[in-house]
């Protein structure tokens, strides 16, 4: 046997030592990474959207420890009460109201206690659906139970459905509060823990692209939560405790749906000019109180326009289909705080891939581009 042989032989094994080394570390890393992410799993949402909260609020919370005298915890703990008053409470009256009237209709249909009045000879004029509509209108009038019967299994799911939700609300406002005050902590930290987000991203691409990602990142969470998920919460807020001070029915639901169309960029007007118009319809007050409702839900319906220019509506890039679909797929997975952070986080991501895009190393450069003949 050559000396050659036994050299191969042995680099052979050093070669086949080292990797088998590097898969066992691998192995276990990846086992260690998968079992801390199966502990942190019920909290990921919650923890994301308390980054997200504490990103859009450290501005408030700076100029608040600034005229504190410099005290981050106490400007901290100001934010989260803040927060706690004026976005949390209101959320919860709205939520509660939401399962109270889910739950008074699942048990009506289900008593067969729900008593629908009589459509209007109106409604069957409307516009390619109105025969359709009075005639389901009438039927349900006339023999609610038979019309329930009917559509079974669907009701039934339907109503496990919602029953189940009501039963989830209470945990998602808990959730909310408690991103709050995790936020709280984070803001509390805050110099400290932007320093740390700007060492992984340096980490993970490089000192340039760290920081670049990381003045990204923050500008499109602000941009999002603060210009169109944040001027939509508020004015479902809004809209929902006008409505809920109306009597308007289902007004949690209806909030909701301003929400969603805040989102979308959609007036909200297209859900309070029809509350207006059942509050005339129904009679359900005076005069002088229908007046005042109305007034109400109408500055309730354009709150968003004195609201955009004073939240950086005008800052967002991220097209609104995108910002649409990543909140009604995290609304999907993870319930209302998926929405926020579903919206949010697609944003992020579609800024981050087309800032990649934009970089690309084969694209002449702008001074290039500019003596080529296409440039001029």
């Amino acid at each position: 046997m050559n000396a050659s042989s036994v050299i191969d032989r042995e680099f052979e094994k050093r070669l086949s030592d080292r990797a088998l080394d590097v898969l066992i570390r691998a192995g276990l890393l990846l086992a260690l990474t998968l079992l801390c992410y199966r502990i942190m799993q019920p909290f990921v949402t919650m923890l994301v959207w308390s980054v997200i909260l504490a990103v859009t609020l450290y501005p408030l919370h700076r100029k608040l420890a600034a005229k504190l005298g410099g005290k981050q915890g106490g400007a901290a703990t100001l934010v989260v009460l803040l927060g706690a008053v004026l976005i949390v409470t209101p959320t919860a009256t709205l939520m509660s109201s939401l399962g109270d009237s889910l739950h008074s209709l699942v048990s009506g249909v289900r008593d067969n206690t729900l008593h629908i009045p009589p459509p209007k000879a109106s409604v069957a004029e409307w516009p390619l659906v109105g025969k359709q509509v009075h005639a389901a209108w009438t039927k349900a009038h006339a023999d609610l139970p038979a019309m329930v019967k009917s559509l079974q299994p669907k009701i039934g799911e339907m109503a496990k459905t919602m029953l189940g939700f009501v039963a989830s609300i209470g945990g998602g406002i808990l959730k909310f509060l408690f991103s709050f005050v995790i936020a709280g902590v984070v803001l509390a930290f805050g110099e400290a823990g932007a320093g740390a987000a700007r060492r992984i991203l340096q980490r993970i691409g490089g000192l340039q692209r760290g920081a670049q990602f990381t003045l990204l990142a923050t500008q499109t969470i602000r941009a999002v939560a603060l210009g169109v998920i944040g001027i939509a919460f508020i004015q479902a807020i809004i809209v929902g405790l006008a409505l809920l001070l109306a009597g308007v029915p289902f007004a949690g639901a209806l909030a909701g749906v301003v929400l969603v169309l805040g989102i979308a960029q959609i007036p909200a007007l297209l859900v309070t000019l029809p509350a207006i118009g059942w509050l005339w319809v129904t009679g359900t007050h005076d005069t002088v109180m229908a007046v005042v409702f109305t007034i109400t839900l109408l500055v309730a319906g354009s709150v968003d326009n004195v609201l955009k220019p004073l939240m950086l509506g005008r800052g967002v890039d991220a097209p609104m289909a995108v910002i649409l679909l990543g909140a009604l797929g995290g609304m999907a997975t993870g319930g209302i705080l998926g929405m926020f952070v579903g919206a949010v986080l697609l944003a992020l991501g579609y800024q981050i891939f087309m800032t990649w895009v934009d970089e690309n190393p084969e694209l002449p450069a702008p001074a290039e581009a500019d003596e080529s003949p296409a440039g001029s």
